[in-house]
């Protein structure tokens, strides 16, 4: 049995998921939220196994609520339900912790998919979000910022281990010059260390 709560303000949307939902055999509505705070007050005396929630709430963002939710209730699953269909939102929802984005036009059987595949600890994204957020993707992509030829090679080189020391050597430069292109690479790409900085490259194709 699912324990499924869900935050929205629409009392249109809330009837059609209740009549959605409420039949199955599998899954149990525990309550429902209008707001983000209410939601708050649910959890702490009550539970659910995965909240269905809106992007587009009176008093917060269902942006903000996920990411407190999953900091506070790390176990509980977030299952974006929303209008917004672009990849803007589904990034966002997902690096704030949800397990899955479904656009609220959804059939039936979508919906109940994504409830029960983000109840396993899986992740779920219907077809129009997944579509947004490659394109998001994409995006990001093509707006990463220029590198120089040498900021390029010395990132390669990062990439592939070597030192600081290592690098001057084989670019005939001095290590304290390796040492400004690793600072001005953190900088640019906007990551916090060395290893944030390789993973990010390899992610983004900047490195072979």
């Amino acid at each position: 049995m699912v324990r499924v709560f869900i935050v929205d303000d629409h009392p249109l949307v809330l009837e059609g998921l209740r009549s959605l939902l409420g039949s199955e055999k599998d899954i149990l509505l525990t309550g429902h939220a209008p707001n983000g705070q209410a939601c708050l007050d649910y959890f702490t005396e009550n539970k659910a196994d995965v909240i269905l929630m809106d992007i587009g709430l009176p008093d917060m963002s269902g942006i903000d609520l996920c990411c407190m939710i999953k900091t506070k209730y790390p176990e509980v699953m977030v299952l974006a339900l929303s209008s917004f269909n672009d990849g803007h939102h589904v990034k966002q929802m997902m690096d704030k912790g949800a397990s899955g984005y479904v656009i609220k036009n959804a059939d039936k059987e979508v919906l109940l998919e994504a409830v029960n595949e983000v109840n396993k600890g899986k992740t779920y994204l219907c077809f129009e979000a997944g579509h947004a957020a490659r394109k998001e993707d994409n995006n990001t992509l093509n707006k990463l910022p220029p590198l120089t030829r040498r900021e390029k090679e010395v990132l390669q080189l990062i990439a592939e281990g070597y030192t600081n020391p290592e690098i001057a050597e084989k670019l005939f430069v001095s290590a304290s010059t390796v040492d400004t292109h690793r600072k001005s690479l953190l900088a640019k790409l906007d990551v916090k260390n060395t290893a944030v900085l390789i993973r990010f490259a390899l992610e983004n194709k900047l490195v072979k």
